[in-house]
């Protein structure tokens, strides 16, 4: 495995640990419940829901930057250029279905912690 490669994929496996870590302080330290509305019902965000969904983000994020790379000059611009705009728009998920001020705010920090590993860690060449 080459180190650009290793350095992505600790980059993918890092967003999830990071996002683990707010989580940790978040609801068992503090006791914020992390519920969100799914159409008539509520459900609780717990941490395999937040796993997975940082894996999943960071390993398309990954699919991208790779498809860049093949037809873009400059990927590394083009790639931060693309997940900011997806890490804004992903904003309005937490603002609209969280259930609760603490929620929200918890919710909103885990995207931007998510946004904070893989933006800069996938950008970088």
């Amino acid at each position: 495995m080459n180190i650009s490669v290793r350095r992505l994929l600790l980059t993918v496996i890092g967003a999830p640990a990071a996002a683990m870590s707010v989580w940790a302080v978040a609801v068992p330290v503090a006791g914020t419940a992390l519920t969100v509305r799914t159409g008539a019902a509520t459900q609780q965000v717990g941490p395999v829901a937040i796993v997975v969904a940082s894996i999943v983000a960071g390993l398309a994020g990954w699919g991208l930057l790779a498809v860049l790379e093949r037809f873009v000059s400059r990927p590394g611009r083009v790639w931060a250029i693309v997940a900011l705009a997806v890490l804004a728009l992903s904003l309005f998920g937490p603002v609209g279905s969280a259930v609760g001020a603490a929620a929200t705010l918890v919710l909103i920090l885990l995207h931007l912690v998510v946004g904070t590993v893989l933006v800069p860690g996938l950008a970088r060449r």
